[in-house]
């Protein structure tokens, strides 16, 4: 078995100011978007950097989360403060702060105004798997 892509998809009350939020939280793109007769996102591929993943409007199949769930999508970018400040900028609320932490990352949770649970941070430190286990250990006892 080969796996050829991976990504989220993310089921939002309101796809198109989900793609709005991301291109302005981001600086995504906006890859394709795909509507039903009705006119509801149905898929919008939107990208930035490497990283993709998509939106689509909630349905009575897919209906819309109504807060943070169990997944916290991992997004690793140059400047975790910037990111965090733009996504609180366009409606997000901060979860944890951005701060250094002792794993060797600089990073803070968002919940973004769609009910998802962001963690942006960057590498801060270069550290073997040891070294971050020993230290996120004395850290969270």
């Amino acid at each position: 078995m080969t796996v050829h892509q991976l990504y989220p998809r993310l089921v939002v009350s309101d796809a198109d100011a989900a793609v709005s939020f991301y291109v302005a939280a981001f600086g995504a793109e906006l890859v394709e978007r795909y509507t039903d007769g009705s006119g509801r996102v149905v898929h919008a591929l939107l990208r930035a950097g490497d990283a993709v993943w998509a939106i689509k409007d909630g349905d009575d199949v897919d209906p819309a989360p109504t807060g943070p769930g169990a997944v916290i999508i991992a997004l690793h970018v140059d400047d975790p403060d910037a990111v965090a400040a733009a996504m609180v900028d366009g409606g997000g609320r901060v979860i944890f702060e951005v701060a250094d932490h002792p794993y060797g990352e600089r990073g803070g949770r968002i919940a973004d105004p769609f009910g998802h649970a962001w963690m942006v941070a960057s590498r801060s430190e270069d550290l073997d798997p040891g070294q971050i286990q020993q230290r996120t250990a004395a850290a969270y006892p």
